[in-house]
């Protein structure tokens, strides 16, 4: 796993960009690259215009919730 993928991550902070002097996010030797769909929380659905992007699998960005491709129809509806 490779830090720049890392940006826009709430945990970005803790890849040397923080007057702690921690160097490297805790979460990122454990982490995937996996398609994931970032779905703004404002935005009421249907999905279909949102693509999956390859993100890492502790990625937490404000303002979004990172959902697996797989909960949401192909009608863009969340998937009961």
């Amino acid at each position: 796993m490779d830090m720049k993928h890392c940006c826009g991550c709430r945990d970005d902070f803790y890849n040397d960009k923080n007057p702690l002097g921690v160097k490297r996010c805790w979460l990122l030797d454990d982490a995937k690259l996996e398609p994931r769909l970032l779905i703004p929380i404002s935005a009421p659905p249907p999905y279909t215009h949102i693509k999956p992007q390859p993100t890492p699998t502790c990625y937490k960005a404000d303002g979004y919730v990172t959902v697996k491709p797989e909960l949401i129809n192909d009608k863009g509806f969340w998937r009961c």
